[in-house]
């Protein structure tokens, strides 16, 4: 019991973040160049299909907000899916066990293979849970990406019938252009390897792209709510891309999320080109990891 109150009272001053509207996040509109609540956010997407939210992976407030976010989508469209970077295409049963209540916590946190900070997006998972919603395991599994990263693309053409089920048509196209280049950049240079570890990525763009796909195409009228490491989906390329290949009527829109140097007063034509929302948090708030 006094592990459970310490716990609480540690978690206590972010429980209050999504409730505070400028404290701690700033959400910014990029067509109407203006700051923004969540509601009016919700407001805007009503007629959009997929929306996506870039997150930086250890950022706390940010977790919040998805949090928040897909309570109040679900809440207001009901048939909302909530589909995740953070879980692999092939544990699919697995997430539609324990969503059914079927398999104990133990189990599923174990064949899951989550993530080390899956308490950061534990709450998602238990709200779908009580709320009977559905969730996508959207990514291609890791052994798949690393026999991509050692012997490139070609490779997922020699995998079993069985496991091609679990990954995105074949062949996987590499994307060329700002894409690529963004992605050399962030690996500082042309090193010896960069290519297959490019190929990987366009191989995690492409499985979360055909998750979402294949999803609305079985489930007509539905929204996702997507999350993603946010250079998947800035400036409406990777992942966002891809998925308006598969399905080019699609309506989309992407929220990019990080904590800048300037959040206190931010330059904002520095980061419009990455979203249609962007929203900042306080870099002063600690990290998950």
């Amino acid at each position: 019991m006094k592990k459970l109150l310490v716990a609480l009272i540690c978690f206590m001053p972010l429980l209050s973040i999504a409730q505070t509207p400028t404290a701690h996040y700033k959400v910014y509109d990029v067509k109407k160049q203006e700051l923004i609540t969540l509601d009016e956010l919700l407001n805007d997407i009503k007629q959009v299909d997929v929306l996506f939210f870039g997150e930086e992976h250890n950022d706390s407030i940010g977790h919040l907000l998805e949090f928040e976010l897909y309570k109040r989508l679900s809440s207001s469209y009901p048939k909302t899916a909530l589909s995740l970077e953070m879980f692999h295409t092939d544990i699919q049963p697995v997430m539609d066990e324990y969503l059914s209540g079927l398999i104990s916590e133990k189990n599923f946190v174990k064949e899951a293979r989550v993530w080390n900070n899956y308490e950061d997006y534990k709450p998602m998972i238990e709200y779908a849970k009580d709320h009977h919603l559905p969730v996508i395991a959207a990514n291609a599994a890791t052994r798949y990406s690393n026999a991509v990263s050692k012997a490139g693309l070609s490779v997922l053409s020699q995998f079993p019938a069985g496991s091609r089920s679990f990954l995105p048509p074949l062949p996987v196209d590499t994307a060329t252009g700002k894409y690529y280049d963004k992605f050399i950049e962030m690996l500082g240079g042309h090193g010896m390897g960069g290519m297959k570890i490019y190929q990987t990525q366009n191989l995690w763009d492409a499985s979360m792209s055909w998750s979402i796909a294949r999803y609305l195409k079985n489930n007509k009228g539905s929204k996702v709510f997507h999350l993603n490491g946010r250079f998947h989906s800035d400036e409406q390329l990777g992942t966002l891309a891809k998925l308006k290949t598969l399905v080019p009527k699609l309506k989309i829109a992407n929220i990019s999320c990080f904590s800048p140097e300037d959040f206190t007063n931010p330059t904002w034509s520095k980061y419009t080109k990455l979203g249609d929302y962007i929203i900042l948090t306080d870099p002063n708030i600690k990290r998950t990891f």
